[in-house]
């Protein structure tokens, strides 16, 4: 397939003695479940067919291009920010509170890094160190492609369990999107624990409450 022949930029600046962390989130826009922040160093020069942004890739694409990820990477981590956080404050912040977890992670216990590559165009700076934020950034960096392959399949996995005590809401293929086979749900049902109260308060609000 041609899209497999585009490989992404390894580095952002060119040094091999500089090492750079890229950073994504999963889940920032569903109904339910945590928003899901990875952070990933790969190696100076790394590049692979599959490792790109991982809404290109099919399920089992993911799946292999997570384990090529895990296989290769100098250090990672991958943080949920759970319901509760998201509602505390909103998703910006909490996605924010992601990135700031999974560097101090890296950071304290595994490896120091030099430069921070974050997708999207919201970032707050980390411990002084020096950072660029790219839109589209995890179809541009490796880094910050491996970060989206890792938060990606581990929200996945997570909602996939969650499923199993509420499989009317589909979260086993939809992963908390809102699907329609997930709204109705919702409607029908109501929510749980794990929904996301102030992205769906408007489809419980009822007309007839109104009078």
């Amino acid at each position: 397939m041609e899209s497999y022949q585009i490989l992404l930029k390894h580095s952002h600046s060119g040094n091999p003695d500089i090492t750079e962390i890229g950073l994504d989130e999963a889940g920032r826009g569903a109904l339910s479940g945590p928003v899901t922040v990875a952070a990933c160093i790969m190696p100076y020069g790394f590049q692979h067919e599959l490792v790109k942004d991982s809404k290109l890739l099919s399920e089992p694409q993911r799946v292999a291009a997570r384990q090529l990820v895990l296989d290769n990477c100098i250090a990672y981590s991958i943080k949920h920010v759970s319901v509760e956080d998201i509602e505390n404050t909103n998703i910006l912040k909490a996605t924010l509170e992601g990135m700031r977890r999974c560097l101090e992670d890296v950071k304290d216990n595994l490896i120091d890094f030099d430069f921070i590559l974050v997708d999207g165009d919201q970032f707050h700076g980390f411990d002084g160190i020096p950072f660029e934020t790219v839109v589209g950034g995890d179809n541009t960096y490796v880094s910050i492609a491996a970060a989206s392959i890792l938060a990606k399949t581990e929200r996945d996995l997570l909602m996939k369990e969650l499923s199993t005590d509420f499989p009317a809401y589909g979260w086993g293929s939809n992963k908390g999107y809102g699907t329609k086979q997930h709204r109705d749900a919702i409607l029908s049902e109501g929510a749980t624990p794990h929904h996301r109260n102030s992205f769906i308060s408007h489809m419980l609000t009822k007309t007839n409450t109104l009078f």
